[in-house]
């Protein structure tokens, strides 16, 4: 919400660098945070930056480019999937193999239990931790943040924001009939198809094994063909985008994601059935997001208050759905919850799209007639 305001009123090249700037801080200060209410106090910020990030990336990319946005938004949300994908990884491999409990003698471990009674009280707010290799994933990953924020605020210096003013200036005039309504569809639009895609990102693994009765190895194999054929399509996106309009890549995504989302249904204990509608739902899933931010641009103008307005709805549907979910998968452990959700979401964002795509055009069809 502040992102949004402060995107209308400042410099979206200084605000960008600046949250990165903040984003750099927070993942240096991490690692030394030795007390859950300073780590506490630390998460809020780094959340608020991040929030910032995700609705400026989006008006930037409309702002730079306006109707030629499409394979560039597409690549923007190729990257987030991209290092979604590859940074738990990265950090794996930087924190290395994890010592053994075997490995420490009972003597040593009374007296590491010792040394930390008498000192609890004296420990200070921040301190290095023990394992040096935690210090260095969050300061790699850090470091990396603060040099694109550099390179943010080098484009500032060399003016090159004049050229995105000019354009978003230009097309102020441009607002549909029914602006906030429009965005009040997209927020529940984004609302059920972010909350579909974390819920089956967070709970397929769980749904593996306990419902199908596959081995951790292969549910963590599930898992990570969803993810991967996410990031895989939003790849190929950046060049569909270039020949497909956004409209007709938002309904190829809900036909793909309702077939795969209704075999889940039908076969959900089947191994061989959960694998490929895995796949073609993690495909299907891909575009959805930035081929809708592409596609509102076309009948009105997104201002950040406008972006942060739709980015809070997908939040919320990252919030809200994987949680009740949770618990009614719980309450009802026999039935296929997980996949109902997703079907139900399915629907609800195959039959929304008709309607928002009648309201913004409406208009435009009244006065051609």
């Amino acid at each position: 919400m502040i992102g949004g305001v402060l995107l209308d009123h400042v410099n979206h090249f200084i605000l960008m660098g600046i949250s990165m700037l903040v984003t750099t801080a927070s993942l240096y200060l991490t690692p030394f945070c030795k007390t859950a209410e300073l780590l506490i106090g630390m998460m809020p910020v780094f959340g608020a930056s991040i929030g910032v990030l995700d609705t400026g990336g989006n008006v930037l990319i409309l702002a730079l480019w306006g109707d030629k946005s499409p394979p560039h938004m597409q690549a923007l949300h190729f990257s987030f999937a991209l290092g979604a994908f590859l940074a738990p990884l990265l950090a794996k491999l930087a924190l290395g193999p994890t010592v053994s409990a075997d490995n420490h003698t009972e003597p040593d471990f009374l007296s590491a239990a010792l040394n930390a009674s008498s000192e609890a009280a004296s420990d200070p707010l921040l301190a290095a931790p023990h394992d040096m290799n935690l210090l260095w994933a969050y300061a790699s990953i850090g470091t990396y943040i603060l040099i694109v924020s550099l390179l943010f605020f080098a484009l500032f210096c060399m003016k090159s924001s004049r050229q995105g003013k000019s354009k978003a200036s230009a097309q102020q005039s441009r607002r549909a009939q029914y602006h906030k309504a429009l965005l009040c569809l997209l927020f529940l639009f984004f609302f059920f198809y972010v909350g579909a895609e974390v819920t089956y990102g967070s709970y397929i693994f769980s749904f593996a094994t306990t419902h199908v009765g596959m081995d951790e190895r292969e549910a963590a194999g599930l898992n990570s063909i969803f993810w991967g054929t996410f990031a895989a399509c939003r790849g190929l996106a950046i060049f569909f985008a270039a020949c497909l309009r956004p409209a007709t890549m938002i309904v190829l995504s809900n036909v793909g994601s309702l077939a795969s989302c209704l075999f889940l249904v039908l076969f959900d204990s089947s191994p061989l059935c959960l694998w490929i509608a895995t796949s073609v739902y993690g495909a299907s899933m891909a575009t959805t997001f930035p081929s809708g931010v592409s596609w509102i641009e076309q009948y009105t103008t997104i201002s950040g208050k406008s972006a942060a307005f739709f980015v809070i709805g997908a939040s919320l549907g990252d919030m809200a759905i994987p949680a009740v979910i949770g618990v009614l998968q719980g309450q009802y452990p026999d039935l296929p919850v997980l996949m109902y959700t997703c079907l139900g979401s399915a629907i609800f964002t195959a039959i929304l799209f008709p309607v928002m795509y009648k309201v913004a055009t409406w208009p435009l069809n009244h006065q051609r007639k």
